[in-house]
């Protein structure tokens, strides 16, 4: 049961009859936030005050006489300006916690209202390593996927893999003119990655070298027009602000080209670019062309990407694996291709799209830009394999929303593609852009090696991995009775630990927020982690491992019983697993359930520090205290489950 939920009915059906914004004062009964005013709050009364000119407590009263709260909450009470305190009854709590003891859900009703979700997640491009700005959309999308499923929703997850823009014809012309065979047989995909970065790092060379020249030109106009206001004078504002804007741009262009000038540097000194410098100049054009001639057809590039494409999906699929990430389909943008001549033929037939300068546009009252769907030289974008991607979403599963879980840089793009959609005619689907922050390094810029560069997924998974192991073992040599673990599970529980806390550690956070990537705040015992939440579980685990306690026998607890304080806490913090499943699915936030997991283990901590289980007072006490340590755990396993993290029995 959601007890929220109940209340807020009750409420609502108490007040059917009043001159009140129904669903505003429904959304007024809260939790508590402080446990002395009891366990949930209605705040309703100073609102309908002001509206009804009365007093608050007056109103209060009045509304307390049409509530009718039995059997669930004590007589509640009126406190403050008017406030109305609820306070769930002890023997309601005792029965509601039998009742979850036996519940394989945990009391998390599925929805009466199920509704058909399509999550757009991950999304890498497969020719390249994924790297840490992948873990965002990657975690997040399948926190949602298992959430809203669990919730009882129908939930389709589509990877939209980066199969066939650019990038690729940078690796062709990379395979055709700089590819080591050696290399290539070795590790396929690491020798592609290291083509797309050559093509890549020579085509940036070209645009920087050929745009210095008309950099410094105009740097230079820049600091004689700052020394021409400067001789001018002038204090007034208008003059003041023509330096400043004056200064601002040279310091922004005279960065431009300091960094063009070391990127320039670098290439030139490094032997293996320096000695492929005569290709940079053509390099651009070439690659569009190997790239036109992949979507032509063209036998040669069809066949060498049909090589390519099993040994990048081989790769992407091992660190899925390894983050226990699997999709329901995989449609790449070359599964559209053949669609985007056609679509954009009708948007044009439909009066939606117009041509505007060769290219094929899309005009919004809304935006100062239109979206284009066709380039003047005949290449399609983004923008118009999305729009072929709703189309399809559409007519293959009807779905009522589609999430799209994407980096918030990207957040016109969708707004503008959404503002498309609707122009089309898809009105009756909800599209929705999950929008997520930088991960970012202690230095609080976006998190990279030493050297610069994007840091590797793989090779962010394996530090976390070893960390954790040093952690793992460590604890285990400092035992009282000696270690515990033999290698092998020392290994297993290293994995489980390491990937759950990179994980864990960007789903606790609002996913709007950047965040501070740090492996040893990650991989803590203590505080809102991962390794904090495992080992809260393998406490328990340990507890009935020494008691000799089957988990199972805990739903034969009836009447359950408590004598502490912290014994109701913890049991009405278990009761509250679906409130926080409802805050997950409101706003698409996994940090919701991270919050309440969190909160869980504190309160289980506390109980355990304050209450004797093993050594209770009375048989019937012992038992009743098991039962609290077996819903933690299951709780604690099922709510780690939800966000794709494991737990270990021992630690």
């Amino acid at each position: 049961m959601n007890i929220l939920n109940e209340l807020r009915r009750r409420f609502g059906r108490s007040i059917e009859e009043l001159d009140v914004d129904h669903a505003a004062a429904v959304q007024m009964v809260q939790p508590a936030q402080d446990a002395r005013f009891g366990d949930y709050q209605i705040n309703a009364a100073m609102s309908l005050a002001k509206r009804w000119k009365r007093p608050p407590r007056e109103v209060a009263a009045e509304l307390l006489d049409r509530l009718e709260l039995e059997p669930i909450c004590d007589v509640p009470e009126i406190a403050g300006p008017g406030f109305i305190n609820l306070r769930l009854r002890d023997d309601w709590i005792a029965d509601r916690i039998v009742e979850l003891a036996a519940d394989p859900r945990l009391g998390v009703s599925p929805t009466s209202d199920p509704e058909t979700y399509v999550i757009d997640y991950s999304s890498p491009n497969v020719a390249k390593p994924m790297h840490v700005g992948h873990i965002r959309s990657t975690v997040i999308g399948d926190a949602l996927y298992r959430i809203l499923g669990f919730l009882g929703h129908r939930t389709i997850s589509d990877n939209h893999l980066g199969d066939w823009g650019t990038q690729f014809g940078m690796i062709l012309y990379g395979f055709k003119h700089f590819r080591d065979d050696e290399r290539f047989r070795t590790d396929p995909v690491a020798e592609l990655a290291r083509l797309y970065q050559v093509v890549n790092r020579l085509i940036d060379y070209e645009k920087k070298r050929s745009s210095l020249p008309q950099w410094e030109t105009r740097l230079g106009d820049l600091r004689a027009a700052l020394e021409n206001a400067d001789a001018e004078g002038g204090d007034d504002k208008k003059a003041r602000k023509r330096r400043r804007r004056l200064q601002q741009e040279i310091e922004q262009l005279a960065g431009t080209i300091e960094q063009a000038q070391a990127t320039i540097t670098r290439v030139e000194s490094d032997r293996q670019l320096a000695s492929l410098l005569d290709h940079a100049c053509q390099l651009e054009s070439a690659v569009l062309t190997e790239t036109a001639k992949l979507h032509e057809g063209d036998e040669e590039n069809r066949r060498l990407w049909e090589q390519f494409m099993p040994h990048c999906k081989q790769a992407l699929s091992r660190v899925y694996q390894r983050l226990g990430v699997r999709f329901d389909y995989e449609y790449g943008e070359s599964f559209y291709h053949d669609a985007l001549d056609a679509l954009v033929q009708k948007l044009l037939d439909d009066g939606l799209a117009e041509e505007s300068e060769g290219a094929i546009c899309i005009f919004f009252d809304d935006f100062e830009t239109p979206m284009i769907v066709r380039k003047r030289d005949g290449a399609f974008l983004y923008a118009t394999t999305d729009l072929a991607t709703i189309a399809f979403r559409m007519k293959t599963w009807q779905p009522d929303a589609i999430l799209y879980v994407v980096d918030h840089r990207q957040s016109e793009h969708f707004s503008k593609l959404f503002a498309a959609a609707r122009k089309i005619g898809y009105t009756d689907v909800r599209l929705v852009h999950v929008a997520f922050g930088t991960v970012l390094g202690e230095d609080g810029r976006p998190f990279k090696t030493r050297s610069g560069d994007v840091v590797g997924l793989e090779s962010l998974l394996d530090e976390a991995v070893e960390r954790a192991y040093q952690v793992v073992s460590a604890n285990d040599d400092a035992k009282r009775d000696g270690a515990e673990l033999d290698e092998r599970e020392r290994r297993h529980i290293a994995e489980v630990v390491g990937i759950g806390a990179i994980k864990y550690a960007d789903l606790s956070h609002h996913r709007t927020s950047d965040y501070v990537f740090s492996y040893d705040q990650m991989l803590a015992l203590e505080g809102n982690t991962a390794t904090y939440l495992q080992y809260s579980y393998a406490r328990i685990r340990s507890i009935f491992a020494k008691g000799d306690f089957d988990p199972e026998s805990a739903a034969q607890v009836d009447p359950w019983q408590w004598e502490a304080p912290i014994e109701r806490e913890l049991a009405l913090q278990l009761l509250r697993l679906p409130e926080a499943l409802q805050d997950v699915e409101a706003d698409y936030t996994p940090h919701q359930l991270t919050g309440y997991l969190y909160e869980l283990a504190n309160r289980f901590h506390k109980f355990y520090q304050q209450c004797p289980v093993l050594r209770a007072e009375t048989d019937r006490l012992r038992r009743s205290r098991l039962l609290l340590c077996e819903l933690v755990a299951r709780t604690i396993r099922t709510g780690l489950q939800l966000l794709g993290i494991d737990v270990v029995e021992r630690m």
